[in-house]
């Protein structure tokens, strides 16, 4: 329980889908604000197309400016999304600590995300991730729509199965299953989490649940319960894939983060400061953002210990 970490996907997940352009200088003052409460694992962006994700257009300048001397802890690790070998290429100059990559269980949004299918989507990842994993860089292999898919529907488990055992015959031992569309539910959840268990039980096992359907926190504890230690959730409760059916923001990192700490986990991340960054985004924006404690509070400092 001690080893769980947050992983902060608001700059890349959470802003990927909004159509107000977020300066460089505003997102720097973000991540900022991030390392300065202790979130000790960010995703600053992806390198993708910008006339697709026009947001992520900056990632390469907002890697190099924490790249220098003395912008981050040098405990705290930058991960960045990548889809093919050129995006890999631009966050290996740039300086990615952790490099995020994956494939859909679904073949139409595998079809619509990446312009490939399953099958010649994973021989590409695959190739790209012992690439990064010889190159000293940490690799985290995902499985996207792993729990259902807006277009397709349910997705059985042997498909998801079948990619897991591809990543771990591959040595790729970081492992999240992304609920792309917001379809799982807790029994799902460990249900297949046990499975990849069963295969490797020393794999580092991440998740990724959107709230589509509001059901992210309970299936992060269902995850949590079946073993899983890495948590990416997004500020305020932004985000969304642009390229799913039914497109609804992450799990809130300051919900997540006090649900947590009200188990005594989690403990090394100031939620008021991780609160007042979501408020400083919903400012942003101008709309109030989908977060509990945002609205409500925290509740953490008043508990009294049994």
């Amino acid at each position: 329980m001690n080893e769980i970490r947050i992983h902060e996907v608001g700059l890349r997940d959470g802003l990927q889908i909004e159509k107000q352009s977020v300066p460089l200088e505003k997102k720097v003052e973000w991540v900022e604000a991030l390392l300065a409460a202790g979130v000790g694992m960010i995703q600053l962006g992806s390198f993708v197309n910008p006339e697709r994700v026009p947001q992520m257009a900056d990632s390469d300048k907002l890697f190099a400016h924490f790249g220098q001397a003395g912008r981050k802890p040098v405990t705290a690790v930058l991960s960045g999304l990548v889809l093919n070998e050129k995006g890999l290429e631009r966050g290996m100059a740039c300086g990615v600590d952790m490099f995020c990559m994956g494939v859909s269980a679904s073949e139409t949004h595998s079809r619509k995300n990446t312009g490939k299918g399953t099958d010649e989507a994973i021989g590409q990842i695959v190739a790209m991730a012992q690439a990064a994993l010889k190159s000293g860089k940490r690799v985290q292999a995902s499985i996207q729509s792993a729990f259902g898919c807006g277009f397709e529907g349910p997705m059985a488990p042997e498909r998801v199965l079948a990619i897991v055992d591809r990543y771990l015959e591959a040595g790729i031992g970081n492992i999240s299953l992304a609920d792309t569309a917001g379809h799982a539910h807790p029994p799902q959840v460990e249900g297949l989490y046990g499975e990849i268990r069963k295969r490797d039980g020393k794999a580092e096992l991440a998740c990724h649940f959107h709230n589509t359907y509001g059901l992210g926190l309970a299936n992060c504890y269902a995850a949590m319960r079946a073993g899983v230690t890495y948590f990416e959730a997004a500020l305020g409760g932004l985000g969304g894939c642009p390229f799913t059916k039914v497109a609804a923001g992450n799990v809130c990192s300051e919900d997540l983060v006090h649900s947590l700490q009200r188990q005594g986990l989690a403990m090394e991340i100031d939620l008021d400061r991780l609160t007042e960054t979501a408020r400083d985004l919903g400012r942003f924006f101008g709309r109030e953002l989908p977060g509990f404690i945002l609205k409500a509070g925290s509740i953490v400092r008043f508990r009294k210990t049994p």
